[in-house]
């Protein structure tokens, strides 16, 4: 298989990159097709759908071994499941599954018509296999049951600016409302709970030290990113 796609987030780096599609609403994604499916014809009627399913590569983990069991974070850490009872980005086959809302088409670029999406969980420049509708009366399972996600109590982060924070020009009200939203996920390794720690996510175009107390993200420091 290869891409028909690649999408552009503001996540250059795993850190901080959303565990699950939606978790971060407002988080804006670009949708760019590659030369050959950069034809209107490939899109003919998918305005009318508000979701898409995307199909895509965890392309950062090339070359990195896969294990029968994992530990998921959302369990701390400390407990095994079977890696086909997780979404762990470590399997036999690195394929991902999203669902994302589509929240228009710019057909006015030279990469042909590009998808604007919004709650994507994926790094920049990940590559795209395959787009396909979401059908409400086939893929909505409200009687679904989520195994350990349903059992296990989870509050997100406040988020809180240390005295004196001023934010850098090109960070909107949209882009603060996408990183508070991201740090009420605690981007930081289940196994990690110093409140003395400073931990670094770029959110484009900013870069943001961080340090969690209690169940308060303190943002710290924020400045623009290269």
């Amino acid at each position: 298989m290869t891409p028909i796609a690649h999408l552009r987030t503001a996540y250059p780096e795993k850190f901080g990159v959303p565990r699950q599609s939606r978790l971060v609403p407002s988080a804006q994604a670009r949708l760019v097709f590659a030369p050959p499916y950069r034809h209107e014809d490939c899109i003919r009627g998918l305005d009318a759908f508000t979701h898409l399913w995307l199909i895509w590569e965890f392309s950062r983990n090339t070359g990195h071994p896969w294990n029968p069991t994992v530990r998921p974070p959302r369990l701390g850490g400390n407990a095994r499941l079977g890696v086909f009872a997780t979404r762990s980005p470590f399997r036999p086959n690195p394929i991902g599954l999203s669902a994302v809302v589509l929240e228009g088409i710019d057909r006015g670029t030279p990469e042909g018509p590009v998808l604007l999406i919004s709650g994507a969980d994926l790094v920049d420049g990940t590559p795209i296999y395959d787009i396909k509708p979401y059908i409400p009366y086939a893929d909505a399972i409200p009687e679904a049951t989520g195994g350990f996600t349903d059992s296990e109590q989870w509050q997100p982060l406040e988020t809180s600016f240390a005295p004196g924070i001023e934010l850098p020009p090109g960070c909107t009200p949209t882009w603060r409302r996408t990183l508070i939203e991201t740090l009420a996920q605690d981007p930081r390794p289940a196994y990690q709970n110093d409140p003395d720690r400073l931990y670094h996510l770029i959110l484009s175009p900013c870069e943001i030290t961080f340090r969690v107390v209690g169940s308060t993200a303190i943002v710290t420091a924020v400045s623009l990113h290269g």
